[in-house]
């Protein structure tokens, strides 16, 4: 008969270097609210001065992105408390959640508002003022320099290269909601000033409204669309996503180095948070290993795996008698995870 045995969690975590990224993170989320507040109010004054449908969209947006950045530093401390008895598993989803928020806010605060803008452009005939235009589109302009140059961008850029992966390789697998939901806010924010100021150059140029009616529109397209991609991700971690494939190749790599194991015959894996896994495991171990030393054993796989991958901070491991079917699923998730980790690993060096 087989006998099961489930290791603890791990003792090593990555939670130290985690911890200094929440720092770096915390400080571009505060730039990215002090110069979003800024600017919304700039844009807000600027589109009433001009009566810009298109200004006032990226007001929207822009303050959109400030409520968003209040939600992002309340993640950011919130998922640092500790494991207790009611959230044994620490609160490393509020991370997830208040990202999830963040979305809704964008879709609401900002998309919504951006299509009411553009619908009102259509239907009304705004006097306009060649002076308030010009105030209009220097706003713009400015907005757009402290966009293109936020810290969010900065520190992507810096991650990336020393991950040695492209940006978009480093924004589609980074773990770090926060730092994401920033970077995608301020993209989103500089296509949006751009369409802005093509809305109310038109519209200078040929007196027609509509023009900006446009703009208002497609900036109100391009927030839902962020909006959805930000929400599906949180969505995603909040039901429980797997690690990814490179992680898990890693994972399937050390089990099956150690010499008391036989073979992996399944491995569950689950985000609980930016630098935290839970790891299931089902082992068949070599003919011959002693019961009593079974709980060593385990033990001390269990230590050196939390070594090697220190976020995979939940291990437990199970022993099972695998059968020849066992063995033949266990080769077919192997061969699955190894494509996957060779893709991501493609699209990280921009091959893909």
């Amino acid at each position: 008969m087989s006998e099961a045995t489930t290791a603890g969690p791990g003792v090593v975590s990555g939670a130290t270097s985690g911890r200094q990224q929440d720092g770096e993170t915390r400080t571009t989320v505060w730039v990215a609210l002090g110069a979003n507040l800024l600017i919304a109010v700039a844009k807000l004054v600027g589109g009433l001065f001009a009566g810009s449908p298109a200004l006032l969209s990226e007001a929207a947006h822009s303050v959109a992105d400030s409520l968003n950045e209040v939600f992002l530093l309340a993640s950011l401390k919130r998922s640092r408390k500790p494991a207790d008895s009611a959230h044994p598993f620490g609160y490393g989803k509020e991370r997830f959640f208040w990202s999830l928020l963040a979305a809704v806010g964008i879709f609401i605060t900002g998309g919504c508002f951006s299509f009411f803008q553009g619908f009102e452009a259509f239907r009304s005939e705004g006097q306009e003022t060649l002076s308030g235009y010009v105030i209009g589109l220097v706003v713009l302009f400015v907005a757009l320099l402290a966009e293109g140059t936020s810290r969010a961008l900065l520190q992507v850029r810096r991650q990336a290269r020393q991950a040695g992966r492209s940006v978009r390789a480093e924004m589609r697998q980074s773990e770090d909601p926060a730092l994401r939901t920033v970077f995608a806010e301020d993209s989103a924010a500089c296509l949006g000033v751009l369409l802005a100021m093509a809305g109310m150059v038109l519209h200078m140029v040929t007196g027609e409204g509509w023009y900006e009616g446009v703009a208002s529109l497609l900036i109100g397209g391009l927030l839902v669309h962020i909006a959805f991609a930000l929400g599906r991700s949180a969505k995603d971690r909040l039901v429980g996503v797997a690690a990814d494939p490179v992680l898990r190749r890693e994972i399937l790599d050390f089990l099956d180095g150690q010499p008391e194991i036989d073979a992996v015959t399944e491995l569950l894996t689950m985000r609980l948070g930016p630098d935290s896994v839970l790891l299931a495991a089902r082992v068949d171990l070599m003919p011959g290993v002693e019961s009593e030393l079974l709980e060593d054993v385990l033990v001390r796989v269990k230590r050196n795996l939390a070594r090697q991958c220190p976020h995979v901070d939940h291990v437990f491991l199970d022993v099972v008698d695998a059968d020849r079917e066992d063995r033949r699923r266990a080769r077919r998730e192997r061969k699955a995870i190894e494509r996957a980790a060779e893709a991501q690993a493609a699209e990280g060096r921009g091959d893909g």
